[in-house]
Order: structure tokens, then sequence, then C-alpha cells
């Protein structure tokens, strides 16, 4: 080869790039899926983003279908205790939570208590698969990044809201949480 005619160097800039962004991807998703609950009481801290807490406000109205094809609408279950829980298939917490859930819907409706699910999958296909694996009984509806934005941002999963009889949230608990805790709030909501 001639002087000037040998190989080019090799530009790995956009593999670097690539590389960089798949890993902060993948911590950024391990991040979401081990977060840390949020006690109800907890003022939430100003470092870094953060959803707006709901505690005390009305919870957002909405109306979706769920997975059957029958009607959720938020508003027609004032007067119960409801148990809003944001999740997704891909994560591990939300999955090891919702057969409690279940459990607490059979439990508790009885006494003016409905669990509601919200998937964030992409689409319902895998969403009604992982409920039919758990038999899921309580209704779980399709949401979207409005929906979360309604809900003070989501910026973890799972995501759960108490909300109390009179429609305002009483509790949220981000990331895996403490089931005993929850169940505390859910008895005490109901008395």
């Amino acid at each position: 080869m001639e002087k000037g005619q040998g190989r080019r160097p090799v530009d790995n800039s956009k593999t670097r790039i690539t590389g960089v962004f798949v890993l902060s991807a993948a911590v950024f998703g391990a991040c979401i899926c081990l977060g840390q609950a949020k006690p109800p009481s907890h003022p939430q801290s100003q470092s870094g983003p953060q959803s707006q807490s709901l505690i005390g406000k009305p919870a957002p109205q909405f109306v979706r279908r769920d997975l059957n094809g029958q009607t959720v609408d938020l508003r027609s279950l004032r007067g119960n205790v409801v148990l809003l829980n944001f999740w997704a298939t891909w994560c591990a917490p939300c999955e090891q939570e919702m057969p409690v859930f279940d459990s607490w819907q059979r439990r508790y409706n009885p006494r003016g208590f409905q669990v509601v699910g919200i998937s964030l999958d992409d689409d319902a296909d895998s969403a009604q698969k992982l409920a039919n694996k758990l038999k899921i009984a309580y209704p779980v509806a399709m949401g979207d990044a409005k929906l979360g934005e309604r809900y003070g941002g989501i910026l973890g999963l799972p995501m759960t809201f108490l909300i109390g009889r009179d429609g305002k949230v009483l509790a949220e608990f981000q990331g895996e949480s403490d089931l005993k805790s929850i169940e505390g709030e859910i008895k005490a909501a109901l008395n």
C-alpha cells in the first residue's frame, strides 16, 4: 500500500453512543423496579425527578375498558376504598404483589373495597397473559403516558394509590412496597 491509501481509522463513536444508551436504559429499567416505597406521610425529596404527590387531593377520574371489555369508571367507585395499581409485565415486584392484591380484593370487597390494575405495557396481549397466569379477578385496564401524567407522573413501577371513600388519595406507594403496611392502610380506610 502506498502512503495515504491505507485503511481509514474506524469511527467507533456511533457504537459507543449506542452502547452507552443501551446500558443507561438497562440501569434505568432496573432502578424503576427496585424503587423504594414512599410511606404516606413522607414528604417527597426535592433531588432528582420525582412524581408529584396526590395525597389529600381528589384522584384524577378516568374511564377505560378493562382487558375483558368491561367499563372501569373510577367515578362509579366513589363510596368504596380503591387500590389503584400501575404495573407492567416486565416488572418483577409488580408480578409478586398482584396475587396479594387479588386476595385482598376477595377478602375486603364485601366491606367496600376494590382493586383496579392499570397495565403500562405497550400491548394488551402481554398484560392479558400475565393476568390470566396469575388468575387475577380484579379489573385490569390499559394505561398510557397521559393517564400516568394525570397521576403525578409515574416514574417507577409498581406505583400504587390508595383512594378513600370520598375519592381523595390517602396514600401512595412507589416501588417494591411493604405489603403489610399497605394492608394496614386499607384496613384503616375501611373502618
